[in-house]
């Protein structure tokens, strides 16, 4: 992908907003693994803590990127990532961040938000894999940016969630096209397609999205009756 193209910047705000999005359980990390430590200590170890997880992240993120152009794995990817679009509506607590826990020193707080980080980032890493579109570039940029809005942005993020419930159908719907466009870039899809390609990506890519928003908005209604059933026993 050419630099600086209109391509180049609508996939790197997808990049953007996937971080965002998926960005809430990392907030939660770094509050849990620092909350003991002195004040004057918090700053630093969320500072080593955070650019050491998107270090990380960039690495893995990177090799994801060049095991997506492996024949198949594409769809595999994109699967996934529709299921990963669902669970965003229906969350529940990770065991990994059961397991997180606070630290007494700066060092021990920064090697467990890096560890945590790297458990609860398969979801990210896919995400911003397959927004990337193979481009190694897009994937730097994007957790470039996403250093700042990790230490500051998610926490805002998780408060205009509670707040704007909406938000989190429109996290979703970006992974969901993600997933589509990602299950569209596979070799074998589009050999199989031939033609039919530029006709049917975006429609189907479409169903999709609705179908991730449907399911999840009917998970979410039928726990919110499950609780309230528990709620009147």
């Amino acid at each position: 992908m050419e630099l600086f193209t209109m391509a180049f910047w609508s996939s790197l705000m997808i990049i953007v907003g996937i971080d965002l999005f998926l960005a809430g359980d990392n907030a939660v990390v770094i509050a849990l693994a620092a909350r003991r430590l002195p004040d004057h200590q918090r700053g630093r170890a969320i500072l080593y803590g955070t650019v050491g997880a998107v270090i990380l992240r960039a690495l893995c993120t990177i090799l994801v990127v060049y095991l997506l152009m492996v024949p198949g794995l594409h769809f595999i990817g994109g699967l996934m990532l529709i299921w990963i679009a669902y669970r965003l509506l229906s969350p529940s607590e990770s065991q990994s961040q059961k397991e997180v826990k606070a630290q007494t020193t700066i060092w021990a707080a920064v090697q467990t938000i890096i560890v945590a980080d790297a458990l609860m980032g398969l979801d990210n890493v896919l995400a911003v894999a397959g927004a990337a579109q193979n481009d190694p570039l897009l994937v730097i940029f994007g957790l470039l940016i996403s250093i700042p809005l990790l230490m500051g942005g998610s926490a805002i993020i998780l408060k205009l969630m509670d707040r704007y419930s909406w938000l989190i159908y429109v996290g979703s719907a970006i992974l969901a096209m993600t997933a589509g466009k990602m299950l569209f870039a596979e070799p074998l899809v589009i050999k199989w397609l031939g033609d039919l390609v530029g006709w049917t990506e975006w429609p189907i890519v479409l169903i999709i999205i609705a179908a991730v928003l449907y399911l999840g908005w009917s998970s979410q209604k039928k726990g919110a009756r499950h609780h309230d059933q528990n709620q009147a026993v």
